[in-house]
């Protein structure tokens, strides 16, 4: 919470409650509200930011990966998706998981063999394959993004995985 930028410490949730908390205060405040919960063997934990995208914003993935690695995920509902490696405090590789093949960040086909197994070629498509898979590429995009971060971090992220209680900080956006 506290790299989140959490002014004071969570509290626990479900994530129901955490939807209808972010939902009532929709355009009250300029407050956003993170729920996060540990995941997996190997010190993974999940966030969820229900109307937020500060996971994957350059300045705050500084401080959320400082010392540690970070894989988001993020699906816009008006504005682009996004995936997001970052480790140590640098962003390694970020991409828009309907265009896999322009990629940016300090080393951005360190993942590409995983990109593949994902089915997010990392490959720029010529003209007439991409509109071959446009469809199915746009379609699927989320979750095969899921798929990539589950590669990467050894976590599946499944609706069960927010079952528990959820500790949940409020953040300025």
């Amino acid at each position: 919470m506290r790299r989140f930028g959490a002014g004071r410490p969570g509290r626990r949730m479900t994530f129901h409650e955490l939807a209808r908390k972010v939902w009532e205060s929709m355009g009250m405040t300029d407050d956003d509200h993170v729920g996060v919960v540990q995941a997996g063997a190997g010190g993974w934990s999940v966030a969820v930011e229900l109307r937020g995208f500060q996971a994957t914003l350059a300045e705050p993935l500084t401080g959320l990966s400082r010392g540690c690695e970070v894989v988001a995920v993020g699906r816009h509902d008006y504005a682009e998706d996004s995936f997001v490696y970052a480790v140590d405090g640098e962003v390694v590789t970020s991409f828009t998981p309907h265009l896999p093949g322009t990629r940016w960040g300090s080393d951005p086909d360190r993942i590409n063999e995983l990109m593949r197994e994902s089915g997010l070629p990392p490959e720029k498509l010529d003209d007439e394959v991409w509109e071959a898979t446009w469809d199915d590429m746009n379609s699927n995009r989320i979750s095969r993004a899921f798929l990539l971060a589950a590669e990467i971090t050894g976590v599946v992220f499944t609706p069960s995985s927010l079952d528990g209680l959820l500790l949940v900080g409020t953040i300025r956006r």
